[in-house]
């Protein structure tokens, strides 16, 4: 079987764990290089994973380096250049959510790879949550019936900052971050949208961006979403990092509950499914869930590049997500719906 060589580029926060998530799948892929422009970021990874190459250009690794597939990991302002630097290189390319920094360059950035050839995808991880898929096999057995009516939310005061302390420099913040995933789990649990209307909060006083947006999606399946995102919500018990479901349909109702209890409930009753993730020995216990599907996102792009089939989160289907979360402050700004007629 063929084996993907892998180059990361990126080394900060999130490397470490997308790294080990890829050497969890096996030997169909191994990590060839690493690559960071503060080198002594490059060497640390390449020291822990036991990798001997390092670079702190993606020029430079790709021009001395066999590599198959390139994995950005870098801030959102950096994706286009390097996209376009490994298209050009005819190899191809995986980045981080979100895909760019406005509609326009992640348009620009798809249709540049689509133009030489070069499959890029967007590493979109939520959506490979277990609790996550299972509520959507649910819904693809038509436990409920048809849906109408649907939340979720993301809400806690976890201190993300603390770790991540460039967020808190973000002019956007919520919506590129967590909005990304919860706008994109709202499109694969229920289609595409046919209008959306946003408003946001700026809470903390230390950070530039806004912390609390809600976000109310009328899908073409004819589900009403209402998406809540918030890092300024304390609660008696912190619940950070799940995400909280709740589906009303024409026979019942399914809700994706604390812990991972999944409880769907019917004339006939309520039957509950436990939907706990994997959890590996590199995770971080405070990031579990998101970790465990970091794992099945890899997987899902490796089986395609290795049998030429279509990943879920290709750059194509992902600028409709990126469509959403630039459209939510477009319509928080002006107090207007934005409709896709």
């Amino acid at each position: 079987m063929k084996c993907i060589k892998l180059a990361i580029v990126g080394c900060g926060f999130w490397a470490k764990y997308q790294s080990y998530a890829w050497r969890e799948i096996g030997e169909q892929v191994e990590i060839v290089a690493f690559c960071d422009k503060d080198i002594t970021k490059a060497h640390e990874l390449a020291d822990l994973f036991q990798v001997r190459n390092t670079y702190d250009d993606l020029t430079s690794l790709l021009a001395n380096e066999e590599v198959d597939l390139v994995d950005i990991i870098s801030d959102v302002d950096s994706h286009a250049p390097l996209v376009r630097i490994c298209a050009d290189h005819k190899v191809s390319v995986v980045c981080q959510k979100p895909m760019g920094p406005s509609l326009d360059v992640a348009e620009d950035m798809v249709r540049y790879c689509q133009e030489r050839g070069v499959a890029f995808f967007v590493h979109e991880n939520f959506r490979w949550q277990r609790p996550i898929r299972q509520v959507k096999e649910l819904l693809n057995e038509n436990r409920i019936g048809a849906p109408f009516k649907a939340s979720i939310r993301f809400c806690s005061s976890f201190p993300v900052f603390e770790n991540q302390p460039s967020l808190a420099d973000l002019e956007q913040f919520i919506i590129t971050d967590v909005g990304a995933h919860i706008l994109d789990v709202s499109r694969f649990l229920f289609g595409e949208a046919y209008s959306l209307y946003c408003q946001t909060h700026s809470i903390n006083p230390v950070i530039k961006g806004e912390d609390v947006a809600n976000v109310f999606i009328r899908h073409k399946s004819g589900v009403h979403a209402y998406c809540e995102m918030s890092y300024a919500s304390r609660f008696e018990q912190e619940y950070f990092p799940e995400t909280m479901i709740l589906i009303e349909g024409a026979l019942g109702t399914i809700s994706l509950e604390p812990g991972y209890r999944i409880a769907c409930t019917t004339r006939e009753g309520t039957t509950s499914l436990d939907a706990s993730p994997p959890v590996y020995t590199w995770s971080d216990p405070d990031y579990a869930i998101v970790h465990s599907s970091i794992v099945g996102c890899n997987q899902n792009i490796l089986d395609a590049m290795l049998h030429k089939s279509k990943a879920e989160t290709v750059g194509s289907d992902n600028l409709e997500t990126v469509r959403l979360i630039f459209d939510a402050y477009r319509s928080a700004e002006s107090n207007q719906v934005i409709s896709y007629e």
